[in-house]
């Protein structure tokens, strides 16, 4: 059995986003806006709580189309705080909509999401070589950087942490622990 970062233990679902998914370089629009609304809707849960529901998500949310989430009207967003296949926090599902709003902005202005939210690590992947998930920060200089960006811009439940986690989701930086098979193996083609 190949040895893992510590938190991709819990079953077989957290298990196959870590080895096939977390931490590989992703410069796709639509599954960063997705990363970006799962690591808000997460604050204050567990990972494995947004994996259960990830599918669910996938059909609430139009398959995270941002310019069709940003459509969303009162009475989308009321059905929403009835889906109990997705976490029914009001101010996480507004949030979503806001966002999706400000990635059609972003993507006008800059070319695509991925061209503007890459910056923060200068386009390129940070690879950090941490022995232990205790070495592994909440937040960094270049979280806190594309948090104030983002908040900036009119995102919510972008905060350091929330970005951070973010970023380690989508490959922005890679903090497999050194130990762990996926740290060396970490696939480099984008999704």
């Amino acid at each position: 059995m190949p040895t893992r970062c510590g938190w991709a233990n819990g079953g077989p679902l957290e298990i196959a986003y870590h080895d096939a998914e977390w931490g590989v370089p992703s410069r796709d629009d639509r599954h960063l806006f997705e990363m970006l609304i799962l690591e808000g809707a997460q604050a204050g849960l567990s990972w494995s709580t947004i994996l259960k529901k990830r599918d669910n998500y996938r059909k609430a949310f139009a398959r995270f189309d941002p310019a069709k989430v940003a459509r969303f009207d009162g009475r989308k967003r009321a059905a929403l705080m009835r889906d109990a296949g997705i976490v029914r926090h009001r101010q996480k599902i507004e949030a979503a909509v806001t966002n999706a709003r400000q990635v059609l902005a972003v993507q006008d202005e800059h070319g695509g999401l991925g061209a503007y939210l890459w910056q923060f690590v200068d386009g390129r992947p940070i690879r950090n070589a941490w022995t232990s998930l205790e070495q592994v920060p909440a937040e960094t200089a270049e979280s806190r950087a594309m948090s104030r960006a983002l908040v900036a811009r009119g995102f919510r439940f972008v905060g350091p942490t929330i970005c951070y986690a973010f970023m380690q989701a989508t490959g922005m930086v890679n903090d497999h622990i050194t130990t762990c098979f996926r740290y060396s193996r970490r696939r480099s083609q984008p999704t």
